[in-house]
């Protein structure tokens, strides 16, 4: 039987989702659980994987199993054998010809930026930061560049696999909360490290470093030594994940922002 998942974690301290030997990964902690769980090896597939220090809201992993379990038992039973930095949200029986990787519509990822004098000591591991003073119109005129299909080439990490540079970005917005700025970034796919390289840019010309159409012609060239070096992780969260509603399966919007409710 194949069971779909969803989760959510912290990912500070952690050397990213993929599971890897000799180092504490998420995914290498989750099969860990589950087979205790499962008292058999459980291998699991997820929707993305996330760079060290990546958070995740709704991250959807799927696995395979002959064990017949209870579904409370995917959820509170892993979460007993979990550090409190990671959690099963919820688990569904599912038709094995679901793939959480491949059956993907799209994925949201959300960026929290904090403007500061100095970095945020209760922060600091799950927001981006900077001291500089930000045009904000000019940074909302930036997030616009980049909607659209484009090849995303000066956006990419040298270390990308992707076959194709081209991705579409359906939305990417902030929206502002004092000193406190909020991206969401909804595509059908993204490289690797594209959403922190494009964060890089975006503060760039927010910082009136360049024009707004210095974005443009970095689309244009296809050329990563020319955009601004790659921003840290710690503000960026794997949100919300799309899938045909065919699955039926649970309908949570997730957000960083947990002041006011996000219908979008």
């Amino acid at each position: 039987m194949r069971i779909a998942c969803s989760v959510s974690y912290n990912g500070y301290g952690f050397s990213g989702w993929q599971k890897q030997p000799d180092v504490k990964t998420i995914q290498g902690l989750i099969e860990s659980a589950l087979t205790e769980i499962a008292k058999d090896t459980v291998i699991t597939h997820a929707s993305g994987r996330t760079d060290s220090g990546v958070h995740a809201l709704g991250q959807i992993i799927h696995f395979d199993t002959t064990k017949n379990r209870p579904l409370t038992a995917w959820v509170k039973g892993v979460n007993a054998f979990l550090p409190s930095s990671i959690k099963v949200r919820w688990a569904k029986n599912i038709s094995e010809s679901f793939h959480a990787r491949h059956s993907v519509l799209e994925r949201e990822y959300q960026y929290l930026l904090i403007k500061d004098t100095n970095n945020s000591a209760i922060f600091h591991a799950t927001a981006g930061w900077t001291y500089f003073d930000l045009d904000d119109y000019n940074l909302m005129a930036a997030c616009k560049c980049f909607e659209g299909t484009h090849d995303f080439s000066s956006f990419r990490s040298s270390e990308c696999q992707a076959k194709s540079p081209v991705r579409t970005i359906n939305q990417f917005r902030c929206e502002q909360f004092g000193n406190t700025y909020l991206f969401t970034i909804r595509a059908n796919g993204f490289l690797h490290h594209q959403i922190r390289n494009m964060i890089a840019a975006v503060i760039h010309v927010a910082k009136n470093e360049d024009s707004v159409g210095f974005i443009d012609d970095l689309l244009s060239k296809k050329d990563r030594t020319l955009a601004p070096p790659t921003f840290m992780p710690n503000g960026l969260y794997l949100s919300n994940i799309k899938y045909d509603d065919k699955w039926k399966l649970p309908q949570i919007n997730n957000s960083v922002n947990i002041f006011s409710k996000n219908d979008n």
